[in-house]
């Protein structure tokens, strides 16, 4: 093939397959290697490779060979040694060099041979590539010509010659999918299967109705509005909760849009599924209010009992069904938005429920008589309802303020109790040493089965036990088979064990060195006057200039002449404490560390002042 010929037909597999040419290049090459070892019936062990030249077409082929001197028994296999110095001048006999053994008509038999191996690598490498595009795409939009559809699923052409599935519980209940139609899904999943990617698509995932309002909101893709939640009922209802980042801001309003054109055309996209967007509120109160949206809200009251968050919410008689929605689809999502269970009552029924907790709780009572006076005209209104007589609208307010009255004295209780609770926990725990949590339960002694019976219970330590027996006695006495004589057996084995008392750590502190020697007489040098114990440091550090310069013409032989007594006394701390002893407390001293040469080792003199002397008077001791 002429070399233009090649090139433009190289270019447009390129094209075509959408891979990058080093990739089909590989891919032609090894299909040419395999082509070789099928023609010559190469050994797997001996090493093949082809270089493809991408403008002409041209393939070259090498193999490794062994040198030979001049009998070749198989030319496949050895080479004389001249023309492996060819290739390489410094070959020997026996070595193996890897020369070029391109078969005379190799382009044809390649032809035929390779092509079903250029085809399966050329596959292979889509397929890779499609892997890596679409994991990539993970979470985001595609867009795709639907190829088929039935019951179960339906068929998405994507780009890169990629096929999508769309499972029928990822569809849009009621939409149907005409062939040929263009559809947006976002990317919910990608596995590798054996004949190309499975590419997973949604749209009824709640992260479909995101990407549709980054794509339609320019202030939610720029982060300046914030989507902080999304509940959704694919082709029936969905909830957005929003929040902005900046002041002055209205998120609802930006999401919305003037006369309501971008939140449509997301209604549109999603097959006329209603969209409610509320305001997120770190209140959950107001949050919980506007959840509940468009039905108006008289009043909020939460609880939190064992980790189970539940929110009453008390609406207007008019707003009942609104705030519950058809089939309950309007609390259901509003519960999914807030993270909380939601309990809607009307007024009256929620005033009939207070009216019960204020009659049976004296206590709750007598923290209210205000509005325990106003018992008998709720009971009057409750009764005109019951009858379905007409009620005014002060008596919904009466009702309304009976009920604010009652729940906010009963939360306010509940959270008392729970803090005295919690008080009672942390000094049931404090009495328990904190070596009993470590402490096995099989050291405390006990008979074998109320052994067996407490660690069934789920006590495993000392501690535990005791922290049990602290807070509630009739916990562990309710166990099945522990009685009055076991808990007795329990509670003296308790107090015959004894805690071993904590170790201390003991912190080994080095000796100190003679530097640090000079650091602590430098603590009585600290006691004088700032100004003064500058004047006193410049006169010691005058007189060890002057002694230094007095002592460097003394020889070696001169200074193991000297006595004894000069090199007595270097041992700071011992003569500065025996003088502390003494009394001389005006006994200011100085110590110098320096270098003799003679000696070869750090020799440490000591500077004597004498009281009411000047620095001329001081020797060296």
């Amino acid at each position: 093939m002429p070399k233009n010929e090649f090139a433009l037909a190289f270019n447009e597999v390129l094209e075509e397959k959408q891979l990058a040419k080093d990739i089909v290049v590989s891919a032609i090459e090894s299909a040419m290697v395999s082509a070789y070892r099928r023609a010559v019936s190469a050994s797997t062990a001996q090493h093949v490779e082809a270089k493809l030249d991408p403008d002409t077409g041209k393939v070259t082929v090498y193999a490794e060979k062994e040198v030979v001197e001049d009998n070749i028994v198989d030319d496949h296999t050895e080479v004389l040694l001249e023309e492996a110095r060819k290739v390489n001048p410094e070959a020997q006999l026996g070595d193996m060099v890897i020369v070029e053994t391109t078969p005379a008509d190799f382009g044809r038999v390649a032809a035929q041979t390779a092509r079903q191996v250029i085809q399966q690598r050329i596959r292979e490498a889509e397929r890779s590539n499609q892997m890596q595009y679409f994991e990539r795409q993970v979470g985001e939009i595609v867009s795709g010509l639907v190829q088929a559809s039935n019951a179960q699923s339906a068929t998405i052409g994507l780009d890169m010659k990629a096929e999508g599935v769309m499972p029928n519980n990822q569809k849009i209940p009621g939409e149907r999918l005409k062939l040929h139609d263009r559809i947006r899904a976002v990317v919910l999943e990608v596995k590798d299967g054996t004949r190309g990617p499975q590419i997973v698509l949604s749209r009824a995932h709640r992260n479909f109705l995101r990407r549709l309002l980054e794509n339609e909101v320019p202030e939610i893709y720029h982060g300046i509005v914030e989507i902080r939640a999304i509940a959704r009922e694919p082709g029936a209802r969905a909830k957005v909760a929003v929040s902005a980042t900046q002041a002055g801001i209205d998120p609802v309003g930006a999401c919305v849009g003037i006369k309501g054109v971008r939140i449509q055309a997301i209604v549109k996209e999603l097959h006329d599924e209603k969209i409610d967007i509320i305001q997120w509120d770190q209140d959950p109160i107001i949050y919980i209010s506007k959840a509940i949206s468009p039905a108006r809200v008289n009043g909020v009251y939460l609880a939190e009992n064992d980790g189970a968050r539940t929110a009453t919410v008390v609406v207007g008689e008019d707003q009942l069904s609104l705030a519950i929605g058809r089939d309950g689809q309007n609390a259901r999502l509003a519960a999914k938005l807030t993270g909380w269970r939601i309990d809607i009552k009307s007024l009256s029924e929620a005033s009939g429920d207070s009216l019960k907790k204020l009659q049976n709780n004296a206590e709750l009572a007598a923290l209210i008589p205000a509005t325990v006076e106003v018992i008998p005209q709720i009971q009057e209104i409750l009764t005109k309802k019951a009858e379905n007589r007409p009620i005014m609208p002060e008596e919904y307010t009466a009702l309304g303020k009976f009920i604010d009255q009652v729940e906010r004295r009963t939360i306010q209780i509940k959270e008392e109790a729970a803090r005295l609770e919690e008080a009672r926990t942390t000094a049931a725990r404090a009495d328990v040493p904190a070596v009993a949590f470590t402490m096995p339960l099989e050291q405390i002694g006990i008979k074998e089965h109320i052994f067996n019976i407490l660690t069934e219970a789920g006590f495993e330590t000392v501690g535990s036990l005791m922290f049990a027996l602290k807070m509630d006695a009739n916990k562990v006495l309710g166990l099945a088979g522990i009685g009055s004589k076991a808990l007795q057996n329990i509670e003296e084995s308790l107090a015959a064990l004894t805690f071993p008392e904590p170790v201390a750590e003991i912190v080994k502190v080095e000796e100190p060195v003679i530097a640090e020697a000079v650091a602590v007489e430098d603590v009585t040098v600290d006691e004088m006057p700032f100004e003064k114990k500058q004047a006193e440091d410049r006169k010691d550090a005058k007189k060890v200039d002057e002694e230094e310069n007095a002592k460097d013409g003394v020889s070696l032989d001169e200074l193991f002449k000297m006595k004894p007594e000069t090199f007595q006394n270097t041992g700071p701390a011992e003569d500065e404490s025996s003088d502390k002893k003494k009394g001389n407390k005006g006994k200011k001293k100085a110590v110098a560390l320096e270098f003799d040469e003679g000696l070869g080792a750090v020799v440490g003199r000591k500077i004597h002042k004498r009281g009411g002397e000047d620095d001329t008077g001081s020797d060296w001791e």
